[in-house]
């Protein structure tokens, strides 16, 4: 294998001496992993790297950002173009994301243009101003700041409104008076009596006095209990600095209320917090109750926003306008002027590992994000990851446990049922049914966890035994019936279901298997007088539609919910005190070595959403394994004591956390090339760095999916350096190889899932 060193905007080997000409080397949204060389303009010279710039590529125009200036390229003067505009005088992103931008894309070996365009919202990548341009403020007249508060004892809002700004001399912006919830009628009430004015101001200053640490709480902290007095006396009186805490609480324990507590400290200080969440549908609660606790601006930063919306929160965390800024995956990357603290709740999810594109983990890069800025950081969960519970066994992260339910509620009652012999219908058996029944009398809630979305995941021919497949994918595609087509959930595609077998022309075709929407229709007939909720993808595809079911399902009324993980991930459902679990069976003896162990997070996670407060809970949970080792000693020692089995199988068996793991990835519309070029790549490892272990080449899980052939080489090392220097030589061999043209390659550094 022959390994080409970083190249430029041209062939290797070509070089000329340009040290009368200042070079730019830019990072450019491209999949290529190497700088490209530009000219200065005349007089240009010691820009700051990270300051974006507009230059020529091939037949268009990029915004790129400057990595560096060079006194030299290997890039003829003849042949290197100039840039066209330097759109910046200050770097998009300080120092430390700077340099947390620099480590994430070598880590993941990942183009460092495209890392960088990912890092930013789609209006500063097109070259849209860092800054807003200035707006109106409001403060007080000399006679507002005489007036006793007692003149406005009649009108609330009015007074509300002349308090926090009597807090702030220099006034408040209509953004900071909007985030506080300072109504702008009462701000036009003041005007009118002459106790208050709007504004311009004549310069922004960089990073600006901080609104939120002279104002206090909008709402009383709760009591907090023995255990969760002991986890805040700890954090409160860490010493500053960069440190990974797990805070690690049964479901129902009390963590937020920690989160809040520890949060309203580093509010104190004038410092901004960062909080990341698994889920966008988790984050309008969690907003909503955050601005409730703190006056303060808490803005979410999440894909479900406008492009000219991400923007606005972006520059305003960037600016220090906003106290606390909470996202999904992508706010990891929220710049911060006074950044105090991360929050990573569930850090376990799935969700937060970019599975497409640049393969980044979140919880991953918001530690070394904290440890740049030297800031701590909080990891949240009842059911830990088994990474960072080897961490916690290392003793790089510091534990901090919350046992017992708050408020005095008592964990749920698990039960297996063994399916074994037993009559189905519609994926319930008989103890199933009968406890929802005896559930809905009481006027409580059942809660039925089905991942499977649809109406039926397969349909059939009850004469010939033909099923319905993806053209493009190895894959069975789901009936759904609103409105009625067979879909694949893999690629895409969509087709009427067929009115006739294709094989032998029966028309008797029929849905085999059971989804969300399936179940649902079926307990709405069952249970006719009861309402039926269903959420899943499908459900909550409309905008606002997830708010208007979470605010029907709080009603204090008998109720069933019908859901996939969406239902799963930290929502409090008062009323619900029984967990319905159809089918556990598939994670029992899945082909992923992770499995096992995201069964078991899920099956807690689950089971936490019954019972609260003074009612009691029951999970029931269907399997044709009663006696399966994890389950008994999930349900019997608590996960802890499953994750530590876990974690010793991984040990004996060499596999993360106990090695480090990158899944190569080939595919193609032929099924030859991207083995043949993985079978290579395999060999090379093999007979040049006997510290990695090459599995494979083999074909992926679902070996064609949108119509590409998809192979995949697993590569293990017992220590991280080792893989990634091989990496490293690896992309450079596939980026310069014609054979790697032939097929599309990504790299997967920590996988998460093996399909």
């Amino acid at each position: 294998m022959q390994v080409l060193g970083r190249g430029a905007s041209c062939k290797l080997g070509q070089s000329a001496s340009l040290r009368a000409m200042p070079i730019a080397h830019l990072a450019l949204p491209s999949p290529l992993r190497h700088g490209f060389d530009y000219r200065l303009p005349a007089g240009v010279h010691e820009l700051p790297p990270g300051v974006r710039v507009r230059a020529p590529f091939g037949r268009r125009e990029v915004i790129g950002w400057l990595l560096h200036e060079a006194a030299e390229s290997d890039v003829p003067a003849a042949k290197m173009r100039a840039v066209l505009e330097i759109i910046d005088s200050e770097p998009a992103l300080n120092a430390e994301l700077w340099q947390l931008a620099l480590w994430a894309a070598r880590y993941y070996q990942h183009p460092i243009g495209d890392a960088l365009t990912q890092m930013v919202p789609a209006l500063i990548r097109q070259g849209e101003p860092l800054r807003a341009t200035l707006e109106s403020c409001w403060r007080l007249t000399a006679r507002g700041l005489a007036l006793s508060e007692d003149g406005l004892s009649r009108a609330p809002k009015q007074l509300a409104a002349l308090q926090l700004l009597s807090a702030h001399p220099q006034g408040l912006s209509e953004t900071t008076c909007r985030a506080l919830q300072i109504a702008r009628e009462a701000l036009k009430a003041l005007s009118e009596k002459g106790l208050a004015e709007c504004f311009q101001p004549e310069h922004a200053a960089k990073a600006p006095t901080p609104a939120w640490p002279a104002l206090g709480l909008a709402q009383a902290e709760l009591r907090l209990n023995a255990e969760q007095a002991v986890a805040f006396d700890a954090l409160r009186k860490a010493e500053d600095g960069f440190r990974v805490w797990l805070l690690q609480g049964v479901t129902g324990s009390g963590k937020t209320e920690v989160y809040l507590q520890h949060i309203a400290q580093v509010l104190r200080s004038g410092r901004q917090v960062l909080v990341l969440v698994p889920e966008i549908g988790l984050t309008p609660q969690t907003v909503a109750r955050f601005q409730a606790r703190f006056r303060c601006p808490v803005l979410a930063l999440h894909s479900g926003l406008s492009d000219r919306e991400r923007m606005q929160v972006w520059r305003q965390a960037r600016e220090g306008l906003a106290g606390i800024v909470i996202g999904t995956r992508s706010a990891v990357f929220t710049p911060l002027a006074r950044p105090g603290l991360i929050v990573i709740d569930e850090e376990h999810d799935l969700s937060f590992k970019q599975q497409e594109g640049f393969r980044y983990h979140g919880r991953d890069v918001a530690i070394r994000r904290a440890q740049l800025e030297n800031i701590p950081i909080v990891l949240g969960s009842a059911t830990p990851s088994l990474e960072t519970l080897a961490n916690v066994h290392a003793g790089r992260y510091q534990r901090l446990e919350l046992k017992l339910r708050a408020g005095g509620a008592k964990a749920p009652l698990v039960r297996c049922v063994d399916l074994r012999g037993q009559i189905l219908t519609d994926g319930l058996c008989t103890a199933a049914r009968e406890a929802m029944t005896e559930t809905l009398a009481r006027g409580e809630q059942v809660l039925v966890f089905l991942n499977r979305r649809g109406f039926a995941p397969v349909m059939l021919c009850h004469a010939c035994g033909w099923q319905a497949g993806c053209d493009r994918c190895d894959a069975k595609p789901t009936l759904h019936r609103a409105p009625m087509r067979l879909q694949c959930h893999h690629c895409g595609s969509e087709r009427p279901p067929p009115m006739h077998c294709p094989d032998c022309g029966s028309s008797d075709l029929r849905p085999a298997g059971v989804g969300t929407e399936r179940l649902a229709d079926a307990l709405s007939q069952h249970f006719a007088n009861t309402p039926v909720y269903r959420v899943d993808r499908d459900s909550t595809r409309r905008k606002g539609s997830f708010d208007v079911l979470m605010n029907a399902i709080a009603k204090p009324e008998a109720a069933v919910l019908v859901g996939t993980q969406m239902l799963a991930k930290g929502h409090h459902f008062p009323n619900v005190t029984l967990v319905v679990i159809p089918n556990c069976d598939g994670g029992l003896f899945s082909a992923d070595f992770r499995g096992p162990e995201r069964l078991a997070q899920q099956l807690v996670q689950v089971s936490g959403r019954a019972g609260r407060a003074e009612k009691p809970g029951r999970v029931l949970i269907q399997t044709h394994q009663p006696d399966h080792p994890l389950l008994q000693q999930l349900f019997s020692q608590g996960y802890d004591a499953c994750a530590q089995t876990l974690l010793n199988e991984r040990q004996l068996m060499g596999l993360p956390p106990a090695a480090s793991m990158a899944l190569l990835r080939a595919e193609a519309p032929q099924d030859s090339a991207p083995q043949e070029l993985l079978s290579d790549v395999a060999h090379w490892l093999r007979e040049d760095e006997p510290l990695v272990q090459a599995w494979g080449p083999m074909p992926a899980p679902m070996a064609r999916k949108a119509g590409m052939h998809r192979w995949h080489l697993l590569l293990k090392t017992t220590e991280r350096k080792p893989l990634h220097l091989a990496l490293s030589r690896v992309v450079a061999w596939l980026e310069a190889s014609p054979e790697a043209r032939r097929v599309r390659w990504s790299i997967d550094i920590d996988p998460q899932e093996l399909s």
